[in-house]
């Protein structure tokens, strides 16, 4: 699959639902649950941060999709920001994981530093505040069902920079 096709899927994904959220721990006395893993970006999506904020090598301060939710057949348009902490270097890679309900569509590691170009930007991305603005046409083809979708990038070295998640649902 090509990875405007991953892109597609994965703003879609990025555009649609409300904010995932694993609680582990119990609720006693309505308080609220001991460990939360997925923390929602702030802007108009559902994306949210998979991993530790705290220990991401990047800081993602929103993300806004229009529309949100995403139609399929029409131009979905992405803004983002954030902060680079530490420079993103050739040999980054990029782990995406699809899902349409149970079954898994896509599951695969791409080089990262290719597949910016795709977004206008080339590597190595300098640290400092970062600004991704992107249009994406989205099949008319997308099947109905629920999406989730799971991005992973890592740097040269295999540290983790960052775990995105989202979830989109679509209908007949």
């Amino acid at each position: 699959m090509k990875f405007s096709s991953v892109l597609s899927v994965f703003t879609v994904a990025v555009a649609s639902s409300s904010a995932l959220s694993v609680d582990l721990g119990y609720r006693l006395n309505g308080q609220a649950p001991l460990v939360t893993l997925d923390t929602p970006i702030p802007g108009d999506s559902p994306v949210v941060l998979c991993s530790d904020p705290a220990k991401d090598l990047v800081t993602i301060d929103k993300v806004d999709i229009d529309p949100n939710p995403p139609v399929a057949g029409k131009t979905l348009h992405i803004e983002a920001s954030g902060t680079v902490k530490e420079r993103i270097e050739e040999g980054s890679t990029l782990f995406v994981e699809v899902k349409l309900g149970y079954i898994i569509l896509i599951k695969k590691t791409f080089d990262f530093c290719e597949q910016i170009k795709n977004v206008d930007m080339e590597c190595p991305i300098e640290e400092g505040p970062i600004t991704v603005i992107k249009d994406v046409e989205l099949p008319s083809e997308i099947p109905p069902g629920k999406f989730l979708v799971t991005a992973k990038l890592f740097n040269q070295n295999k540290e983790q920079i960052t775990c995105l998640k989202a979830q989109v649902a679509f209908a007949r």
